[in-house]
């Protein structure tokens, strides 16, 4: 034990990468090492708190990624997920070990079950900060891990983690369900703090948290959801489940009632700390969310396409300001240099042929790499639409970046912001997108350069959100990031070249490569 803690004292943690790499080959090394139960179960436990860090870190290098990731972010994704499966392998040696008769870990056996499922969970865990869907392997060993103590006590006996909210004791059976259910939350579009105040929640309330092989439901009770112990799945409604002896049951009524009652005493003015809620949340923050997970758990939904695909409604996506330009515009955008010369042009070419000659005309919007992707449709609202992608493709979407959404053969373009992305199983691209107010129109926006100003002369690709004057939500204009300065003056030129000057007013908000701003006429 000296020596391993030596070990960890003189390890370099500066370089992440080689902090992960080198623990993963030592641990690999003692799990193949011939120990005592007691000697290996010692060195795990000190080993977890580097681990911890080394990984929490690493795993922030994958947060708000494009999707899919590039090769090396794909790698680190990997190591993390390899390295949570190293110390998951040696506690899985404690395990067999005590079944074997060693009597020096015989008393430790809830413990060893508890952090198995542990390490199981946080390499799901990994894979979902990353915005993959968990696979295949992951699932079955969860699920496996959890039916190897199904009959026995251990399942219900409370073990403290001090790496897992506070030390709080929690049973296998529970941790079981808890990942579960916060797996099937995890497109609500929550943070950090609603996630781990969920978590919390569900931890607080195992006598809600149960699997049973047969479950019936009342018309007017939570439908109970279903998941197969030998599936490479989570949770599932009814609908979507396919029979089979190792098929088990969620009964929801009693968390339903759970979550309500406490959404009722919330709003009777009662605070979150009275009703063991915590404090991470104020009182109409937690009112929200029980609201939320009620309706994501208890209420009758049908599964994602992000974890169920099927046949659905298709719709057309266009990613990027100069691509949503290009659609709308039925043409590519085109930098312009000198405003009142294309004007001038404009006007000759009418007073000689009639029109405006486009030219890119003789062009194709397709062959010019302008091509609209095939997207299945999920639901499609006035504030928010759930959609997966067709077909594998290298095209990387990152969240919080601009979309436009419309139907095929239609221009009723919706303007969208990416809220949430994930990578499924199948390899495919989930998104859920949020619209901005207004139909978009296509826009130049040339912004001249003045003496006061750091501004060069310059034009971009930009969307005329048009004012809801029913909604009382006034026009904005939609940039590309960095183009926004309170005051500045610019001209919007349509596709036909009518022309129109403004000057910024407030940012109201950004996205990764936009920023949708109020403007004033001038």
């Amino acid at each position: 034990m000296e020596s391993c803690s030596q070990w960890l004292g003189q390890l370099q943690l500066t370089n992440l990468n080689l902090a992960q790499n080198t623990l993963s080959n030592q641990i690999g090394e003692l799990n193949r090492l011939a120990l005592s139960g007691k000697v290996r179960l010692q060195i795990l436990e000190t080993l977890r708190e580097t681990v911890a860090l080394v990984q929490h870190d690493c795993a922030k290098k994958l947060g708000g990624k494009a999707l899919p990731l590039a090769d090396e972010e794909l790698a680190l994704l990997f190591a993390l997920a390899n390295l949570w499966q190293a110390m998951l392998h040696g506690y899985l040696r404690c395990v067999q070990m005590a079944a074997a008769g060693d009597a020096s870990i015989a008393k430790k056996q809830a413990l060893l079950q508890q952090r198995c499922l542990f390490y199981a969970r946080c390499r799901l865990e990994a894979f979902g900060t990353a915005g993959y869907a968990p696979d295949a392997r992951s699932w079955q060993q969860l699920h496996a891990l959890y039916a190897a103590i199904e009959s026995s006590p251990l399942r219900q006996e409370n073990v403290r983690d001090p790496y897992f909210h506070d030390a709080f004791p929690a049973s296998c059976q529970t941790l079981y369900v808890a990942t579960l259910l916060l797996h099937r939350a995890r497109l609500l579009g929550l943070n950090r703090s609603e996630l781990q105040s969920a978590e919390s929640w569900l931890l607080h309330w195992p006598e809600t948290l149960s699997l049973v092989a047969q479950c019936s439901a009342s018309r007017n009770d939570a439908p109970p959801l279903a998941v197969d112990l030998r599936g490479a799945q989570g949770l599932r409604s009814l609908a979507h489940a396919q029979r089979s002896d190792s098929l088990r049951f969620l009964p929801l009524v009693p968390l339903s009632k759970q979550i309500r009652v406490k959404a009722i005493l919330l709003k009777q003015g009662q605070t979150p700390r009275q009703l063991d809620l915590g404090d991470a949340l104020a009182a109409k923050d937690c009112i929200a969310l029980l609201e939320t997970l009620h309706a994501c758990w208890c209420e009758a939904s049908t599964d994602t396409l992000a974890d169920v695909p099927r046949p659905t409604q298709p719709v057309h996506l266009c990613a990027g300001l100069e691509k949503s330009y290009g659609q709308i515009a039925q043409k590519p955008f085109k930098p312009v240099k000198d405003v009142t010369k294309a004007v001038r042009d404009a006007q000759l070419q009418i007073a000689t042929f009639g029109r405006v000659l486009d030219e890119t005309g003789r062009h194709k919007l397709q062959e010019l790499g302008f091509v609209p992707e095939e997207w299945q449709v999920e639901s499609n609202g006035l504030i928010e639409a759930r959609l997966l992608r067709l077909h594998a493709s290298d095209e990387r979407l990152a969240p919080r970046q601009i979309v436009i959404v419309f139907a095929p053969e239609s221009d009723g373009y919706k303007a969208g912001m990416v809220r949430q992305i994930e990578v499924t199983q199948g390899g495919l691209l989930y998104l859920v997108v949020h619209y901005l107010p207004g139909q978009p129109q296509a826009v130049i926006a040339q912004a001249a350069a003045t003496g006061g100003e750091q501004w060069q002369s310059s034009s971009a690709p930009a969307l005329l959100l048009p004012a809801l004057e029913n909604l009382r939500i006034p026009a904005s204009l939609v940039l590309p990031r960095g183009w926004f300065a309170p005051g500045r003056v610019m001209e919007l030129i349509t596709p036909a070249r009518s022309k129109r000057k403004i000057a910024l007013g407030i940012s109201v908000e950004s996205g990764s490569d936009y920023e949708r701003v109020s403007f004033s006429l001038l």
